[in-house]
């Protein structure tokens, strides 16, 4: 019988005790989760996990099989591919990418080529003590220094298989320093679709849509001590449901079947902002129905291969911390274009003002947590909502925004002559939004701000008409809580802290990384990192 190691040896202190799933089940809830943000889930024991049967015969076998088709599945497949594996990426959506395709297309890479040639002094340490502060400290350290370490390179070796970036780096919130890379079109396409190209053309890996998986094969534990992950079961044909407001739970369209992985799985299926009942156990307020709150991810953002990882004793981690992104428009539905031109102009160039004072509110380039924070006070009842809007002028990093003449098209920004005709427009007190302004203008001329917002040299004083102006609201955004891995991307099993055998993780899907909230720019080199490593580290084994 296996021994039985502590908890705080195997997990890195994120549990007090040592707790396994049947004392889960005896007692409700997991002993020893961390107060803030805990693990809140049930787990069965191994004899109780539902599992997936060993099937008498295998539909379809290949060596590696990747769930999920953005950034992790993607780096994953091809890391795997270019070392010669059979590999196949699995995606239940008709179209592939998932939340990737839709994103912001911001990459942080510390200590890269570009920051030494625009004379930025970064580090390790630097970015790690980033992380932790906007993660509150929850942070899994091991893994984030292992993205800062690995990511150096991410541009080049997205480039050389097809991303284009843009020349300059960008400043956003929460960064001691400019480290971010903007893809050329302003968006997660810019990686996805190169990185698709790549790996199904010049390589020939398969990939494979409408095709959901609904559990994993895991061996017996009595019959076989290493417990390992043998494979999936799946509905091919599977048709989402796009009318569904429940997450599409109920929907059970498709073809069961059995695909044998002969070295491993790689689960990089995403979060759960899109999933009313995942979103509801942790958090109440988000258990409403998917047309009810608005979330800037793509529809088949739900969670049922992160359940199902749970069901045969994966780690749960962070399940409880849900992110709003600060930066999303209550005048578009989704992601849309607004956030693009927020988190590149409006923050960064422009101020956030509470139209009821006409003052600001925060630092416009803090972490993400503390805007949507002080947002949603200023906001106030959501029947009788007080949106903020930032406002900047004709700058010329405000005029270069990808998506500006979008936003103007759209009407999600709204462009204005004079500073009084914004007061009038949105009913804003004049002489303290006057004031406000100017007092802004002096701290940038100073290069000090009150509220502590970083001013660069390329952040000019709000003066020259016409200004541009973009009412703001959260939005559901990342979720942080997901499966524990190790820093070789192997999911750990509840009851011995081992890694469970032939089962990697990579992306949203992971818990630990990001703590209670996470940095901007950081899921993509996060998920491209790990996704790298799964692919590598599975390709090692040995087929069975």
């Amino acid at each position: 019988m296996k021994k039985k190691k502590n908890a705080s040896e195997t997990l890195g202190g994120t549990l007090e005790a040592a707790t396994t799933r049947r004392d889960f089940l005896k007692k409700g809830t997991i002993a020893g989760a961390v107060a803030a943000g805990g693990l809140m889930t049930l787990m069965p024991g191994k004899g109780e996990a539902r599992t997936q049967p060993v099937p008498p015969k295998w539909d379809k076998e290949y060596d590696i099989i990747v769930i999920g088709s953005g950034f992790a599945g993607l780096a994953a497949a091809i890391s795997a591919k270019e070392a010669g594996e059979d590999v196949i990426i699995l995606e239940k959506m008709p179209v592939n990418g998932g939340n990737s395709i839709i994103n912001g297309g911001l990459l942080a890479s510390v200590n890269s080529k570009l920051q030494a040639k625009e004379g930025v002094k970064d580090s390790v340490d630097i970015y790690v003590n980033d992380l932790l502060k906007a993660g509150r400290g929850l942070n899994h350290v091991e893994l984030i220094k292992m993205v800062a370490i690995e990511g150096s390179d991410l541009p080049e070796w997205t480039a050389e298989r097809g991303v284009k970036w843009n020349p300059t780096l960008q400043h956003l919130g929460g960064h001691s320093v400019p480290r971010t890379f903007l893809t050329t079109n302003s968006s997660g396409s810019g990686i996805v679709k190169p990185l698709t190209d790549y790996y199904t053309g010049k390589l020939g890996g398969k990939l494979q849509k409408k095709t959901k998986v609904v559990g994993f094969v895991r061996e017996d534990t009595d019959a076989k001590p290493n417990d390992r992950v043998l494979g999936v079961a799946v509905l091919e044909n599977y048709a989402f449901d796009f009318k569904a407001t429940d997450g599409d739970r109920s929907n059970t369209s498709g073809k069961k079947k059995f695909y044998k992985a002969r070295k491993g799985v790689v689960v990089a299926s995403g979060g759960f902002s899109q999933d009313p009942f995942m979103r509801g156990v942790q958090q109440p307020a988000l258990a409403k129905p998917t047309d009810q709150i608005d979330s800037t991810n793509q529809p088949g953002a739900t969670g049922e291969v992160m359940e199902n990882l749970f069901k045969i004793g994966a780690v749960p981690v962070h399940l409880s911390w849900i992110q709003n992104g600060p930066w999303a428009s209550p005048n578009e539905k989704g992601f849309g274009v607004g956030s693009s031109y927020q988190i590149a102009a409006g923050f960064r160039f422009g101020i956030m003002i509470d139209k009821k004072t006409g003052k600001r509110f925060v630092n416009e380039l803090a972490d993400r947590k503390t805007r949507a924070d002080a947002m949603f006070k200023v906001i106030g009842d959501p029947k009788k909502p007080s949106y903020p809007f930032t406002i900047a002028d004709s700058d010329e990093g405000v005029l270069a925004a990808q998506t500006l003449d979008k936003c103007l098209e759209r009407k999600v920004v709204l462009k204005f002559d004079s500073i009084e005709a914004v007061a009038e427009h949105f009913n804003v007190p004049l002489a303290p939004f006057k004031a406000q302004i100017k007092e802004y203008n002096e701290g940038v001329k100073a290069g000090k701000d009150e509220f502590g917002k970083p001013i660069d040299k390329f952040i000019k004083p709000i003066e020259k008409a016409p200004f541009y102006v973009m009412e703001g609201v959260p939005k559901p955004h990342h979720t942080m809580g997901g499966v524990m891995i190790n820093s070789k991307g192997e999911v750990l099993d509840t009851e011995t802290g081992n890694p469970i055998p032939g089962l990697y993780a990579a992306g949203e899907v992971v818990g630990g990384p990001h703590g209670a909230s996470r940095l901007g720019s950081c899921a993509i080199p996060d998920c491209l990192v790990f996704g790298r490593i799964c692919g590598k580290n599975v390709s090692k084994l040995k087929a069975w």
